[in-house]
């Protein structure tokens, strides 16, 4: 891959989508432990070596982004993370950011920290094999929230972000997530997607970022998860779409929508669904965690006996996911 832009056109095109096992060791700890696994170092890194050995992989992934731990451990061959992948012909990214923390001057809101040192690490990945990078920022809805604080603030880091990995050769997947907790309806969460995707990209023009060499992963529009009005699958995607078109300059190659929370199968119907509102300036794809590999976790529990039964949960989530970004109309 030559140029930021092949890079990200790679990652959006023929049906495939992004995979995200960026867990921090916190978060991946506490999942392997919900299923009765130890949560060791050397757990995490079998558990991940289950996911990348997926046969056929390939065909419905594009991409992984790898933790910092992962992308400097080995598989069972020897192998670095990102040279597995290379060989199978996916490439590999990583999660550059430190966390959402609590921001200054507003109350139960955060803000994504990760900003000091990042051109030195985005210099390591680099060398590490990484080609894309990923930074969260988290926003959530209730009557006073989101303020203006917050949204300029993460809007903020994640320009000056974006703007240090292209400098650095990674493209950049720039994640505003609107939470779906709580129980705000469906015209809620998309005044507050629109208006943080409108600043998003206001600061991302300021910082110069080339947005042919990005990709934009949003949350999907949807009520939150505790209201008592949840619309269906095609109104979700009818309204994703419009705030979409309403936001996002065409340039951008492709938009990998998060899970946030859904289930596997509710998450893989609105991504179908909203491929057939035709036409569309970009690529609409995924870039699920839970919802693809959850599954496998559920399944394998540690066990070895359940390696190959834990590869076919995922490999069937990720081709239901391929499937879903090329169903038609009629």
């Amino acid at each position: 891959m030559s140029t930021l832009t092949e890079v990200a056109h790679t990652l959006v095109s023929n049906r495939r989508g992004i995979l995200a096992a960026d867990e921090s060791i916190g978060t991946m700890s506490s999942r392997l432990e919900s299923v009765g696994v130890e949560p060791t170092e050397e757990n995490r890194r079998v558990y991940r070596e289950l996911i990348v050995t997926t046969p056929k992989l390939s065909d419905s992934v594009s991409g992984v982004i790898l933790a910092d731990e992962t992308i400097r451990q080995k598989l069972s061959d020897g192998q670095t993370f990102p040279e597995a992948l290379a060989g199978i012909g996916v490439l590999a990214g990583i999660k550059v950011d430190t966390g959402a923390k609590p921001l200054a001057g507003a109350p139960n809101e955060k803000v994504t920290e990760g900003l000091d040192g990042l051109r030195e690490r985005v210099t390591e990945y680099v060398r590490l094999g990484a080609t894309f990078a990923k930074w969260r920022a988290v926003i959530t809805i209730s009557n006073s929230m989101p303020t203006e604080r917050a949204v300029r603030s993460n809007a903020h880091a994640l320009a000056r972000y974006a703007g240090l990995c292209q400098e650095g050769g990674l493209v950049p997947i720039v994640e505003p997530e609107v939470l779906m907790d709580g129980d705000h309806s469906l015209a809620q969460c998309q005044q507050v997607t629109r208006a943080v995707l409108r600043c998003v990209f206001d600061e991302l023009a300021l910082m110069q970022v080339d947005l042919e060499g990005m990709i934009l992963k949003p949350n999907m529009v949807v009520a939150g998860k505790d209201s008592s009005e949840q619309p269906g699958v095609e109104e979700v995607a009818q309204v994703t779409v419009e705030t979409l078109r309403e936001t996002v300059p065409p340039s951008v190659p492709g938009i990998a929508f998060l899970s946030g929370g859904q289930s596997p199968e509710v998450a893989t119907s609105h991504l179908g669904a909203m491929q057939n509102l035709d036409p569309l300036p970009w690529e609409l794809t995924y870039s699920f965690g839970r919802a693809l590999v959850g599954p496998a976790l559920e399944t394998w529990r540690g066990n070895p006996d359940k390696w190959e039964a834990a590869q076919r949960a995922l490999s069937e989530r990720a081709v239901a996911n391929a499937a879903a970004r090329v169903e038609s109309k009629g």
